[in-house]
C-alpha cells in the first residue's frame, strides 16, 4: 500500500484510504501545487495474480474513460506504472456508494429512486452513442456514487467493453450475478445496450425494495410483493427491463428514459381513469362517425386544436416573469407536440436569462432535446442544427470549464446536421478544443506534450479570421473573440515554450483589436446592451493583459504549462 504522506510522481501527495477492492486500494490525494483533490486507485503487483492480464484490463479502462465527457462519469487525469505498482489518477468524486446508503438506511424512497436511475439512463445512453457503442455490463449500487448535491456518478470501468457488431457472443462472462443479464453468462449472444437495461433494472429493484438480487434466490418478484405502497408503474417499467429476452426489454435508453418521466401514467389506477376517458371518447367518435362529413371535419379540428393549444402554452410561457411557471408551460408544449422547436429554444432562453447555463440546467435542456432528437431531427435537420449550435455556444461561452468540454457532442450535432458550411467549419474549430480542453499544456508520461501548441494557436487563429454571418449577429464573434483573448492571456507560457513566435502572438492580438474596432464602429453603439458591453470591455482588458505579460519562455516541468 501507499504511505500516508507520501509524495508520488513528485506532485500527488497521498492524504488517506477511501476505499478497498478485491485487487486495488483508493486513496484520497492533493495536487498541493494546484490545491485540487483526486482519487488514485493502485493495483500493486505483488498482490495480484497475473497481473499483465489485469493491467492490460486496466488500460482497457483508463483508455476509454479518457475519451469520455459527461458529468456522471469521472475523468482521467493522469496514469503511473511503477516498479511495484501500477497507478490511476483520476476525479475524486465526494459522497459514498449507494451501496453504502442501503446498508445504512435500507431501501431508498421511490421518488429518489427514479431520479437517479434518470440520471444513470443519462449516462448509459451517452455510452451506448459512442462510435463504437461502449457496453458498462457492470450496473449495480456499489458503483454508483451518490454525491452530496443529490446527483450520482457512475464508477468503474472494468467489464466495459466496445460493442462489435460483427460477434456473436462475448468472449468473457463479467458481471455481477443478479445484476447480469442473462447473455453476459455465455450462449446467449452478445452483450449490447439491453444488457445495461437490464442491469439497471435490478439496481432500480435493490434500491426500491431493499432485498438484493445478488443474493440467493437470485430473484427478482414484483415490487409491491415486498411493499404495496409502491408504484405500479415503477413495477411494470422494472420487469420490463429484466425480461431474460433482449427483445422483450426496452431498446434503448432513451425509451426507459421516458419511460421513466412518465411512469405515473403506468400506474393501475391512472389506467383506469384513462380507460373510462377512453371509452367516454370512443363513444363520442361513434356517434361522429355516423355523419361522414362530420367525421372529417372533427379530424381537421382535433388538429387545429392541437396545434392551438401548443401554440397557445409556448405564447403563455413566453410573456410569463415567474421561471418555473414558464419552464412548466413549456415543458406541456414538448409534450403535446415533441418535434415542434418553439419550446426548447423558449426554454434554453428562459435558462440563460442570468447569460449562465449551469451544469443542472444544462442536464434539463439536454435530457429534454435528447429524448425527442430523432423527431426533432426528422421535422427539420437545419432547425435541429441550429438548436444543437445554441445549446453547445452557451455550455463553451457561458459555463465554466466542465461546460466547454460538455459542448463538444452538441458541436458534433452541427456538424452532423447543418448544410450551411460556414457553421460546419466553426463547429468543428470549436469542438477540436472542447475535446482537448483539459490537455492544453499537460504533459503525458513520457514528458511530450499531448496538444500541439502551434496546432491550438491555428485552431484559435481560425476562430478570429472566420466571418460569422451576414455581420448582423455580432454576439458570437464577440463571445469568440474574448475566448481567444483569455486564451492568449491565460496561456502564454505554453505558447511560448510550443515554438509560437511572438509575431505570430501579436499578429493574432492586432487582428482581435482590428476586428473589435470594426464592431464597435459599426455595431455597439447602435445595440447598447450591457451583454455586448461587456464582452467588448472584457476582451480589451484581456488584449492588453497579454500584451504586457507577453510570451513566457520559463523551463518546461513535467508538469506541463499554461492553465
Amino acid at each position: 500500500m501507499l504511505e500516508i504522506g507520501s509524495l508520488i510522481d513528485g506532485k500527488y501527495k497521498i492524504l488517506r484510504v477511501v476505499g478497498k477492492g478485491g485487487m486495488s486500494v483508493v486513496y484520497q490525494a492533493v495536487n498541493e501545487k494546484a490545491n485540487k483533490i483526486w482519487a488514485i486507485k493502485e493495483v500493486r503487483k505483488d498482490g495480484v495474480q497475473n497481473f499483465e492480464v489485469v493491467k492490460q484490463n486496466l488500460i482497457v479502462e483508463t483508455e476509454l474513460l479518457k475519451r469520455f465527457n459527461h458529468p456522471n462519469l469521472p475523468s482521467i487525469i493522469d496514469v503511473i506504472d511503477s516498479e511495484d505498482s501500477f497507478l490511476i489518477v483520476m476525479d475524486y468524486i465526494e459522497g459514498n456508494s449507494l451501496n453504502k446508503a442501503l446498508e445504512t438506511s435500507g431501501a431508498q424512497s421511490q421518488e429518489d429512486v427514479i431520479e437517479w436511475s434518470k440520471q444513470l439512463c443519462d449516462v448509459l445512453g451517452y455510452l451506448h452513442s459512442r462510435k463504437p457503442p461502449v457496453i458498462y455490463r457492470d450496473m449495480k449500487p456499489a458503483n454508483v456514487m451518490l454525491k452530496p448535491d443529490g446527483n450520482v456518478s457512475l464508477i468503474d470501468f472494468g467489464t466495459a467493453r466496445e460493442f462489435k457488431s460483427s460477434s456473436v457472443e462475448d468472449t468473457t462472462c463479467l458481471g455481477t450475478q443478479g445484476y447480469a443479464a442473462p447473455e453476459q453468462y455465455g450462449g446467449h449472444g452478445q452483450t449490447d445496450a439491453r444488457t445495461d437495461i437490464y442491469c439497471l433494472g435490478a439496481t432500480m429493484y435493490h434500491l426500491v425494495t431493499g432485498h438484493n438480487p445478488s443474493t440467493p434466490p437470485y430473484e427478482m418478484y414484483p415490487i409491491r410483493q415486498w411493499n404495496p405502497a409502491l408504484s405500479s408503474g415503477l413495477e411494470e417499467i422494472i420487469i420490463k427491463c429484466t425480461q431474460r429476452n433482449p427483445n422483450d426489454r426496452y431498446q434503448s435508453c432513451a425509451e426507459l428514459l421516458y419511460a421513466l418521466d412518465h411512469y405515473q401514467d403506468l400506474d393501475i389506477e391512472n389506467k383506469k381513469v384513462q380507460n373510462l376517458k377512453w371509452k367516454t371518447f370512443l363513444v363520442s367518435i361513434i356517434l361522429t362517425i355516423v355523419m361522414f362529413v362530420g367525421a372529417i371535419g372533427f379530424k381537421f379540428g382535433a388538429n387545429a386544436v392541437t396545434a392551438s393549444t401548443y401554440d397557445s402554452l409556448v405564447n403563455q410561457a413566453a410573456n410569463t416573469t415567474e421561471t418555473d411557471s414558464s419552464l412548466g408551460l413549456y415543458k406541456e408544449a414538448i409534450e403535446i407536440e415533441p418535434s415542434r422547436f418553439e419550446a426548447y429554444t423558449g426554454i434554453l432562453k428562459v435558462l440563460m436569462s442570468d447569460d449562465l447555463l449551469t451544469l443542472d440546467e444544462y442536464k434539463e435542456i439536454n435530457g429534454l432535446v435528447f429524448k425527442n432528437e430523432k423527431g426533432l431531427i426528422s421535422n427539420d435537420r437545419s432547425e435541429f442544427a441550429a438548436l444543437a449550435k445554441e445549446i453547445a455556444d452557451d455550455m463553451f461561452f457561458c459555463s465554466d470549464g466542465e461546460g466547454i468540454l460538455m459542448s463538444a457532442n452538441w458541436y458534433k450535432r452541427v456538424v452532423d446536421n447543418t448544410s450551411n458550411q460556414a457553421d460546419k467549419d466553426n463547429a468543428n474549430h470549436l469542438m477540436t478544443i472542447a475535446n482537448n480542453y483539459n490537455n492544453i499544456g499537460q504533459m503525458n508520461n513520457k514528458g511530450q506534450m499531448v496538444i500541439d501548441a502551434k496546432e491550438y494557436f491555428a485552431t484559435l487563429t481560425n476562430l478570429v479570421d472566420y466571418q460569422y454571418g451576414d455581420g448582423t449577429n455580432i454576439l458570437v464573434p464577440l463571445q469568440l473573440y474574448q475566448f481567444v483573448a483569455n486564451q492568449l492571456y491565460d496561456r502564454n507560457d505554453f505558447f511560448g515554450k510550443g515554438g509560437v513566435s511572438e509575431e505570430e502572438y501579436n499578429g493574432l492580438l492586432n487582428e482581435i483589436e482590428t476586428k473589435m474596432a470594426s464592431i464597435e464602429v459599426s455595431e455597439i453603439y447602435l445595440n447598447n446592451t450591457e451583454r455586448l458591453r461587456g464582452y467588448v470591455d472584457a476582451t480589451k482588458d484581456q488584449l492588453n493583459r497579454a500584451r504586457t505579460s507577453g510570451l513566457g519562455r520559463q523551463p518546461m516541468t513535467s508538469e506541463g504549462v499554461g492553465g
